[in-house]
């Protein structure tokens, strides 16, 4: 199947007793078992429940993996990942990953002998240097967050590997629609569901998608840890994603438009996007992925005082954290989103913004940037 018909077929036949074309919200925490010791494929809903069933399904199919594993959060699906680790070892992370991340793995992740080393993911001989006998995992986010880096997953896969460690991907950026990492030689791939794969901004989950080995690992976890997402949650998911490919190509669309007007704005020192040739990974980008994305930083002119006055004097572009919905965010990411790096060598600059844009009217758009900008 294309990416398109798998997003709405894959995992959503329709319901065998009733016919329902709309995969059903099971919404029970328990399961009757017609014997002691036997069950028709579910027992308990924080084991498994068939409406989280069909959004792992469909998502394995969208990254083009054998497996995908579902959980509360994207930040309880890298939880998980981390969880495969064992004290002693050693993670290599993108200097500039999303702040929450960070804040995971160094506060929680160190104080359980897991020592982490962030570096810059575009320079290869950097990233070599920083792996020891004791690396497991490369952990990437391209395009990266907050600083739109793109880093090269098939030479950081061909390192990882030379060395025994794996490579994960923070794919939430991109989507499968736009990026497949496995693809590229990654080996779990990692999203904040909440993002662009819900798409509406009406619910949080994660997930990881990874071979079926692996993922047998990461479904043990899911269910001795138990951050699961609820069935709502999942069936919200899963409704979301199967306009993912139409709604990426207006986000990716809109995305140009406008940051091709910020870069010619005298208020904007720089925008950091890679769909302008501009961008050092621009080449990159164009071999990698299908598109550029909706998510555009800029540095604003005046520092950290004019970047609040533009966050604060959009009216369409609303002050929010979070991304991928169908309506356009700004925010602030050194007091917002990664606040918790503040202060370390991940701090972002002062006068960045962050802009997630929405699928409205472009013209629209352009206007309220224009008039807060001033």
């Amino acid at each position: 199947m294309q990416f398109e018909t798998a997003a709405i077929h894959v995992g959503q036949d329709p319901e065998p007793t009733t016919g329902a074309v709309a995969v059903p919200i099971f919404q029970t925490s328990t399961f009757v078992q017609p014997r002691v010791g036997e069950h028709l494929g579910y027992e308990y809903a924080r084991t498994g429940n068939p409406t989280r069933t069909a959004l792992q399904e469909c998502l394995a199919a969208l990254e083009g993996t054998e497996a995908a594993v579902c959980f509360s959060s994207g930040l309880a699906a890298g939880d998980a990942v981390m969880r495969l680790l064992s004290p002693g070892d050693h993670v290599v992370m993108a200097g500039d990953v999303y702040g929450g991340t960070w804040r995971q793995v160094d506060k929680v992740h160190r104080r359980m002998g897991i020592e982490t080393t962030a570096v810059d993911l575009t320079d290869l001989d950097t990233v070599a240097g920083a792996i020891t006998p004791a690396t497991r995992l490369i952990w990437a986010e391209s395009p990266s967050n907050p600083l739109l880096q793109i880093v090269d997953l098939a030479a950081l896969s061909e390192l990882a590997h030379e060395h025994g460690a794996r490579l994960v991907v923070d794919n939430t950026f991109a989507t499968p629609y736009l990026q497949r990492p496995t693809e590229l030689g990654a080996d779990l791939v990692v999203h904040s569901t909440t993002k662009y794969i819900g798409g509406h901004s009406d619910t949080v989950g994660g997930a990881v998608c990874t071979d079926a080995a692996t993922g047998e690992e990461l479904a043990f976890l899911q269910n001795a840890v138990g951050a699961v997402p609820g069935p709502f949650d999942a069936w919200l998911t899963l409704r979301g994603v199967k306009t993912l490919g139409v709604r990426m190509d207006r986000h990716c669309a809109n995305a140009a438009r406008i940051a091709t007007f910020l870069d010619d704005h005298p208020r904007v020192t720089e925008v950091l996007y890679p769909g302008l040739p501009a961008h050092p990974g621009h080449d990159l980008a164009a071999r990698q992925m299908r598109d550029f994305g909706g998510m555009i930083s800029v540095r604003v002119e005046g520092g950290i005082d004019a970047a609040r006055r533009v966050a604060e004097g959009t009216r369409l572009f609303f002050l929010a954290e979070s991304l991928g919905g169908v309506e356009s965010l700004i925010e602030h990411p050194g007091i917002m989103t990664h606040a918790s790096v503040a202060g370390t060598t991940l701090e972002v600059p002062d006068d960045l913004l962050r802009l997630s844009v929405g699928i409205e009217a472009v013209d629209d758009l352009l206007e309220d940037l224009d008039r807060a900008l001033g």
